[in-house]
């Protein structure tokens, strides 16, 4: 069987994952505060916080901005719903727009509609690795009709004075735009490391800020480090010092620091990032080149003359197909012994938020992308002859379903 996403784990991670344990440093310790320099190193952003995972990065994120209830949160409809729920959970609303015709990325038009005087924030999602059109929406919060919009509830909110930009980054680690890379494409974002994703660190994520320069990021980055640790003014690395067992909580906060066993594999991963990104790279080719001769392909947008994607994954649309006949042909691509998946299930088709009054025929182009979508297999360790085999089971499923 050909899977999906195996995480790469070979005897480097192996190594340097014993070498952690052996160490004594098990929780955030001296290879987290490692991994967060050179993440912030790669991105080019101002900092980076290391967290266990992008939803909990993310909800603290939400609370420490201020959004709670009665405001608004702009998001795509096509996301995980992990964009959604920690909306929700902060208490805010989630106002889902549509996507672009060209792309899986949320449509800055269908933004600037949805934008009102309770819009705190917008969530651009970089769906497969792919980076939004962070140019248009960096300028369109800060348009003078936009901005006048803008009514902030708090400091931060009002020493920013306009929607705070959020990129949802959780696919593009490595990706850039115009020569830069995410993580430094708009004032925050928030990337994770979960097991399926191009960097791993079994579980976990990093926020990257990149606010203007009227903020502090030493300070942010001091605070975060607290919040994410139950608003405790000291981890476990500083309370070893000789005497310096005495702490503060200053906030009650939440419990989402990584641990040094994770990043232990985080920094393996980013070491060797670039052969990462080239062997994707050549089986993104690979598929370009073998479904370019099938009428029913629609392979999907990775590259422009400003963009390049981080490549993870290879979003393959069958034209002229319904949703049953999608699920079908993936029942027999299975059936070949070759895994593939559809990314995703739009927010308004689960019953969390159709019982939140969310309704699908609002977003047809999401309709229009999620209902013939096939996600094909993309890492490290996948060879020339099996992406062979995924095309020929590919191939051999739509022809039987399209006859």
């Amino acid at each position: 069987m050909i899977p999906f996403s195996p995480p790469r784990i070979d005897q480097k991670v192996i190594d340097e994952v014993t070498a952690a344990l052996k160490s004594g440093w098990i929780t955030t310790g001296p290879r987290t505060k490692l991994f967060e320099k050179k993440i912030t190193e790669y991105c080019g952003c101002q900092t980076t916080v290391a967290v266990n995972s992008w939803t909990m990065g993310m909800q603290v994120l939400l609370n420490w901005w201020g959004i709670g209830e009665g405001d608004e949160v702009i998001l795509p409809a096509y996301t995980y719903c992990a964009s959604a729920n920690v909306i929700v959970h902060s208490g805010a609303t989630p106002v889902m727009v549509d996507i672009n015709k060209e792309d899986f990325n949320i449509s800055v038009e269908a933004i600037r509609k949805a934008i009102t005087p309770r819009t705190k924030a917008i969530i651009a999602v970089d769906l497969a690795g792919f980076p939004c059109d962070y140019d248009q929406l960096n300028a369109l919060v800060r348009e003078e009709g936009i901005r006048s919009m803008f009514s902030a509830n708090n400091e931060k909110q009002e020493q920013l004075d306009r929607i705070l930009v959020i990129s949802d980054a959780a696919h593009s680690f490595g990706a850039t735009m115009n020569g830069k890379r995410s993580g430094s494409l708009t004032d925050i974002s928030s990337f994770s490391f979960h097991a399926v994703k191009n960097l791993t660190t079994a579980e976990g994520g990093a926020l990257c800020f990149n606010l203007p320069d009227n903020f502090d990021h030493n300070e942010i980055y001091t605070t975060f480090c607290t919040m994410i640790l139950h608003g405790q003014n000291k981890d476990a690395l500083a309370k070893t010092q000789k005497g310096n067992w005495r702490y503060d909580v200053e906030e009650p906060g939440f419990k989402c620091n990584m641990t040094d066993l994770q990043a232990a594999i985080g920094l393996v991963e980013l070491e060797r990032y670039q052969e990462n990104l080239d062997r994707r790279k050549a089986i993104f080719e690979q598929y370009d080149a073998a479904f370019s001769i099938e009428s029913w392909a629609i392979t999907p947008l990775h590259t422009t003359n400003s963009k390049v994607t981080s490549y993870h994954l290879y979003q393959l649309r069958i034209a002229g197909i319904t949703e049953e006949q999608r699920d079908a042909i993936m029942q027999l691509i299975f059936d070949q012994d070759v895994s593939v998946n559809v990314h995703f299930l739009p927010l308004p088709t689960l019953t969390a938020y159709k019982k939140r009054g969310y309704k699908m025929e609002d977003y047809p182009e999401t309709w229009n992308k999620y209902h013939n979508e096939i996600s094909l297999p993309v890492y490290f360790n996948l060879t020339d002859e099996q992406v062979r085999i995924v095309v020929g089971a590919v191939v051999n499923a739509v022809n039987l379903i399209l006859g």
